[in-house]
Parts: structure tokens; sequence; C-alpha cells
């Protein structure tokens, strides 16, 4: 290689190492490192899969895609059925590599299926850190079907700066996740040994003015203190909960079972193949069963919920149910509340499905569906 060549190449990396370090917002950095390699290189278009152990691939992020591979809200770049993918999953494909044609390409050509602007092959490489890998990195240029050992050099090279990218990303997310539980459990601490203690003061000097005093008026407003703080101190237990569940360390069932026994409901719970479950997920059952079980305490007019739990090797099933009053009105096309807009979200950000079964008399279900992987914590 040329002097001028290691010099220009030393500054393609640079360049790309100081865009990857300046953000944490996983999509909108490779997007950026992408169109920054494409505008100091030769290639012309460029896109990066990030795929999980399942070998489910998402497209994020992409640049000068011909319509053919963008046609139909980009379906043809969500198929696994794919070359390049493959090799991926089989674990076949650990550095550059020139693929003779691109499957996707190919499939548009034989069905006329779009514009190619004359791409038929591309180069491709994986992200990786260390022992893990992420996803692929393709690039392409039309009529150009082979690439140089100068150009997957390069290519290896971001790949590899992209990919520690991607882990220090992740572990800025799980940094932030074990910070933000710090405070909630410092808030808990604080709330438990201030407010909370104040109000079971506040209650224990109403109930105490209440017995000294003799005059009726005088009585029934230290009861009416003492009912007060009393609910007020419900309140607040409950709300330590939601912040610092205790028994979560026991299992989510348990967890929730003891959250549903203090607001008081009875709980019936049916479980089949439970494991060990991402943290993700089970903070995330947690809030989905607090707030439904919240719910039916404020409007079902029951005292009762039932929950199951489902789990096999990659899906977890999660059903709540009561037999009150119901929520959901026929013709209705929106959630009737935050709370339910809120499960519906923390479901979706998992990949997950979610929906609610609801008449008027009849009582509410909610089902939620969310993909996990075996053994992960």
């Amino acid at each position: 290689m040329a002097v001028e060549d290691r010099f220009s190449k030393l500054k393609i990396l640079k360049d790309i190492a100081e865009k990857l370090n300046e953000g944490t917002d996983l999509r909108g950095v490779l997007h950026d490192v992408l169109t920054m390699l494409l505008s100091i290189t030769e290639f012309k278009t460029g896109w990066i899969f990030l795929i999980d152990k399942k070998g489910k691939n998402e497209l994020a992020a992409y640049e000068n895609l011909p319509s053919a591979l963008t046609r139909d809200d980009f379906k043809p770049m969500c198929s696994n059925n794919c070359w390049c993918v493959s090799k991926f999953m089989r674990g076949t494909l650990d550095r550059a590599t020139n693929i003779m044609e691109c499957k996707r390409l190919e499939d548009a050509i034989h069905f006329n299926s779009g514009e190619t602007f004359g791409l038929t092959h591309h180069a491709t490489v994986p992200l990786r850190a260390g022992d893990e890998a992420f996803g692929l990195l393709n690039v392409a240029s039309p009529h150009k079907s082979q690439f140089n050992k100068n150009e997957l050099d390069l290519l290896e090279s971001v790949a590899y700066q992209i990919g520690t990218a991607i882990k220090r990303i992740q572990l800025h997310a799980l940094e932030q996740e074990t910070a933000i539980a710090a405070e909630r459990n410092r808030l808990a601490r604080d709330l438990h040994d201030s407010v909370n203690q104040l109000l079971f003061s506040v209650s224990l000097t109403a109930r105490a003015g209440k017995e000294m005093s003799k005059e009726t008026e005088i009585k029934e407003t230290f009861g009416y203190i003492q009912e007060m703080s009393q609910t007020a101190l419900a309140e607040m237990k409950a709300l330590i909960w939601q912040l610092r569940p205790k028994g979560l360390e026991n299992g989510v069932v348990h967890a929730l079972t003891s959250y549903g026994n203090m607001i008081g409901l009875k709980v019936h719970s049916e479980i089949q193949g439970l494991i060990a479950l991402p943290s993700k997920v089970e903070e995330a059952i947690w809030r989905i069963g607090q707030e439904a079980f919240n719910n039916c305490k404020k409007h079902s007019g029951q005292k009762e919920v039932f929950v199951r739990i489902r789990v096999n090797k990659l899906t977890l099933h999660l059903e709540i149910w009561d037999k009150g009053k119901g929520c959901l009105l026929p013709g209705m096309d929106e959630l009737p509340s935050m709370g339910l807009e809120t499960m519906k979200e923390r479901t979706r950000s998992l990949n997950g499905t979610f929906r609610i079964d609801s008449m008027e008399e009849k009582g509410t279900r909610i089902i939620a569906e969310i993909p996990i992987q075996e053994g992960k914590t």
C-alpha cells in the first residue's frame, strides 16, 4: 500500500472513530457513520443489519438504496433470505469478504421488481467486539463485482470500530438502567424514612387527640385527620412499592402477589414453564401487573384478580384478568386510560404484542406476548 493510501486510510478511520465516540443513540450513530464512510470512499451504497441471536435481522441504517430494495416499505430488506445473513448465522462469516452475488438484488433483477442502479454484488463484513457479533456492514457500487484487499481491510477496520461502539452504547444503556434503579431505591428509602414516618406520626397524634377530646366536633375533626392520614399512608406505601418492589428478588410472581395483597386484592396465579427471565422482561411484567392490579382495585368492583404466565424458550405469555365491570365498550378505538397505554408501550418496547379484551359487566383481560432469550438475565 502506498504511503498516501495509508494516510488516507488512517484519516478515514480517525474521522469515523470521532463520529462513533460522539453519541449514545445507536441508530443515529450508525446512520451518521455509514453516511460518512460512503462520502469519503468510492463506495456508493451501504446498509447495516443488526442481527440478534435468533437470526432476526433489523435494517438499522442505510444510504442510497435502490428502489428495488426499498419497495413495499423496505420489504426486501426485512427478510432473512439472503446469503450474507445465512453465513453470519452459521458462523462462517468472520471477516470482510466479497459476496459473489447479492440474493436480494438477484431476486429484484429476476422478478423485475424495481431499479437496482447497476448493483449486483456487495462486500460484507461482520460487526464484532471480542467474541460478540452484532450484525453486518454491507457496501456496494454500480457494476462492481469484486472488492480488492485494501478495500476489504478498510471495511474490516471500520466494522471493528462500529462493533466496539455498539458494545460501548449497550454498556452505557446498562449503566443508565442501573443508575435509574439506584435512584429509585434512594427515593424509596427517603420517602420511607421521612414522609412515611411523618404520616404515621400524624395518624397516631390524631388518634390520641380523638381519644382525649370530649367535644363531639373536635373528636370528629381528629377522626377525619386520622382517616385521611391513614389513607395517605397506604398510598405512600404503594408508591414506595412502585419505586422499589419488595420480593422481586424472589421472582416477579411473588412480588405481584405481595403487591396485590397489600392493596387489598386476592391474587390467583398460574405459572407454566417459568425460567430465569431477562431483567428487562421481568421488570416489564412487574410494571404491567402493577398497573393492571391498580386498575382492578379502582375500577372493577372486585377483590380478586387472576394471573397466568406461560414461558417457553422463545416467548412469555402473560394474562391478567378480573370478573368486574369492564373498561372497554364496543366501538372504542383508543385505550381509555394512560395506564393501559403505558402497559401497551412497555410491551411494544420489548418487541411484544399487547391487547385488551373487555366487555361491560364481563370483566377485563390484558394479554401480552413478549419475546425472550432462554437463560439470559
